[in-house]
């Protein structure tokens, strides 16, 4: 990963894959520029969390739809909203310390 690990996971890539960490299966719906910039700034905000993580893109917004999505970009992890809009890192970051907190 080099010295820039603030970086948009590509489809199906897993941060900290070689770790034996809870995976979290995300998916981001939106637009493409703000994808990629709630992508990068998921990556941030959790890197340094237990976890492992991966991201998949809807580009398809009646799917998005269909779950309830209104704002881009929004976050979700099995069909649940997580996160709303380009949110704060320490947003992401509490939302995934909660997260890790329920599965224990």
């Amino acid at each position: 990963m080099g010295l820039e690990y603030c970086y948009p996971l590509k489809e199906g890539e897993i941060l900290n894959e070689d770790k034996d960490y809870p995976l979290f299966e995300v998916t981001i719906h939106g637009s493409d520029v703000e994808r990629v910039k709630l992508s990068k700034r998921l990556v941030c905000a959790v890197k340094h969390l237990p976890l492992r993580l991966k991201i998949h893109y809807e580009k398809d917004p009646l799917k998005s739809i269909e779950i309830g999505v209104a704002k881009d970009p929004t976050l979700t992890l099995n069909d649940k909203i997580l996160l709303e809009g380009l949110v704060s890192s320490e947003e992401i970051t509490k939302t995934f310390e909660n997260l890790l907190e329920e599965k224990k």
